[in-house]
């Protein structure tokens, strides 16, 4: 392994010889270690508010006028003022830094501290990491150097870069560049700039080292509900968004497709457990009581002023119970909504269960992120249904096959060929495509896609024959415009090319639903195309053409 060294700075002609001097580190405002610098300010902080609250306090109540100070007082108005100037400053060293040593000021930048080559050669193979100011690198002072040191060694834990720092972009390029030489393996090709990674701080990833990128393509325009939406898409499939396009061309050609919200709630199930399964039951039959619902519904309630509860569903294993709570929750996703409002209730029962275990705030019931029949029957998030008659021209010429074959192939295919494979949710051709797409680009959560999949579709010859009427069902689609990845940048742009970004203020939960309502309209459209594909014996030729690439996108993403 080799590393390439800075050379000596040598002293300039005609100046005294000064000893090299390490760079002054931010940390180093304070004779103590960060963390402790850190609990000091806030600890001042509260400890003064407090006391002079509570020496506020006593004068109104003795009538002394306030602004007659005492020696205490004054001393802990000014430790409150320091510790303001400490916290607003995000810590505080940079600002305390300028007083204590004003003339140590932040060394120029020098282009040998850019210069961090390591190279390593097992055998015939070569991996070169990149340099850090380099495109992929980031860090480049001295300072960062010596971070990158500490990162690797375990003094500094990767997870506190950007809480120590103030910095989340130098945050990531220290911990890129600490990854690549603990591993000795290269994120040349992994892009580091042009990202906004303040965005995701306590919010949607942690410790970053870059971002993905994913192509966005376009479906449509879509004619559903009257209205013209172009969908995006969030994929690597090449084909995918083609055949959704060709599905979106039928229906608007045969007059756009209709689509009816049949339910919204999320839900949140968590288990309890008791010493006997009748001390189970009697909670049970308790929140079952429509007697006690309002009760209920009051508490829960209490978490959000978008949040109201539905209904409770219990199940009983034994002596543990399941409490299933459905509410409506905006136009967020809404499961952090629902679990405060849960948490809430369960606090609430304590007083007249005090036997109650608490076992978890979710017990599977839900059910989240997995395949499960109460999902497939009960429904989750938004229950949409969405349907359209295709003309028997438009079935002819723009998807190449007829109203007959389609019937018979949705019939063996999507309902036989599912149950045969006893499919959960599945008697689809690939609504889980589509819905990951779109789920990728408007920032929803992907690993959802597991139970907003669960679609039946059916097709179904109308007119005598002529036409064909093709539907979708989706009992759990969990979609929302506020939250999460749906304030990203990009997912967000992808939100307002839709018109469902952020929240309604005319009628709350109405963007989430409509955001539903074309997932389920691209989901109808690509199992319209991708059926008459199959139906048309199209779909290996159309792969071929659209799947399939002579050129070698690896050497054009990372070039050597």
């Amino acid at each position: 392994m080799a590393v390439r060294r800075r050379p000596p700075n040598p002293s300039s002609p005609g100046e005294p010889a000064k000893s090299q001097k390490q760079n002054l580190k931010a940390s180093d405002a304070l004779p103590l270690p960060l963390y402790l610098t850190n609990g000091l300010f806030f600890t001042l902080f509260f400890t003064v508010a407090y006391f002079l609250l509570h020496r506020w306090r006593e004068k109104i109540r003795t009538s002394t006028p306030l602004h007659v100070l005492t020696l205490s007082e004054i001393a802990a108005l000014f430790s409150l003022f320091a510790s303001v100037i400490y916290l607003l400053g995000f810590f505080g060293i940079d600002f305390v830094q300028s007083f204590v040593s004003p003339n140590n000021a932040r060394a120029p930048h020098d282009p040998w501290n850019d210069v961090v080559a390591v190279e390593q050669q097992p055998k015939n193979d070569v991996v070169r990491v990149a340099p850090l100011s380099a495109a992929g690198g980031g860090a480049s002072s001295s300072e960062d150097e010596d971070i990158i040191k500490s990162v690797m060694s375990g003094t500094t834990p990767s997870y506190s870069l950007e809480a120590s720092l103030g910095d989340c972009r130098r945050a990531a390029a220290i911990r890129r560049e600490a990854l690549q030489r603990t591993t000795c393996r290269s994120l040349e090709g992994l892009p580091l700039e042009g990202f906004d990674y303040e965005s995701i701080l306590r919010q949607c990833c942690e410790m970053p080292v870059g971002y993905v990128q994913i192509p966005v393509g376009v479906a449509g325009p879509m004619l559903l509900d009257g209205e013209e939406f172009t969908v995006p898409m969030a994929t690597t499939e090449g084909c995918l968004v083609a055949s959704t396009n060709r599905g979106c061309k039928a229906i608007h050609l045969s007059g756009g497709a209709q689509s009816v919200v049949l339910k919204d709630g999320m839900t949140r199930a968590p288990v309890v457990r008791f010493s006997s399964a009748a001390r189970a039951a009697e909670l049970k039959f308790f929140v079952e009581d429509p007697l006690n619902f309002d009760s209920l519904a009051v508490v829960f309630n209490r978490s959000s002023r978008f949040a109201r509860l539905q209904r409770i569903q219990c199940a009983i294993a034994g002596k543990n119970l399941y409490m299933r709570f459905t509410c409506s929750t905006g136009d967020a996703m809404g499961m952090n909504m629902v679990s405060k409002g849960v948490q809430n209730v369960l606090d609430f029962l304590q007083s007249d269960f005090p036997d109650m275990d608490i076992v978890g705030i979710s017990g599977n019931f839900c059910s989240d992120k997995k395949p499960a029949a109460v999902n497939w029957i009960e429904g989750r998030g938004k229950s949409v249904v969405c349907e359209a008659v295709i003309r028997e021209e438009v079935v002819r010429k723009v998807l190449k096959t007829n109203v007959a074959a389609l019937v018979e192939l949705n019939v063996l295919k999507n309902l036989t060929g599912s149950a045969m494979a006893g499919a959960l949710g599945g008697f689809n051709a690939h609504a889980s495509n589509i819905v990951s797409a779109i789920y990728l680009a408007t920032g929803q959560d992907p690993a959802q896609n597991v139970e907003s999949s669960h679609c039946i579709t059916m097709m179904e010859a109308v007119n005598n024959g002529k036409d064909l009427h093709v539907s979708v069902t989706m009992p759990s689609i969990e979609v929302g415009t506020v939250g999460g990845g749906t304030q990203l940048a990009s997912q967000s742009a992808c939100l307002n090319l839709l018109g469902v970004k952020g929240a309604s203020k005319d009628s709350p939960g109405s963007n989430s639903r409509k955001l539903a309502t074309i997932v389920a309209g691209s989901v109808l459209a690509g199992e319209l195309s991708l059926m008459s594909a199959l139906a048309a014996g199209q779909l290996v030729k159309s792969h071929m053409k659209y799947n399939r690439s002579s050129r070698d996108v690896s050497k054009l993403a990372c070039p050597s």
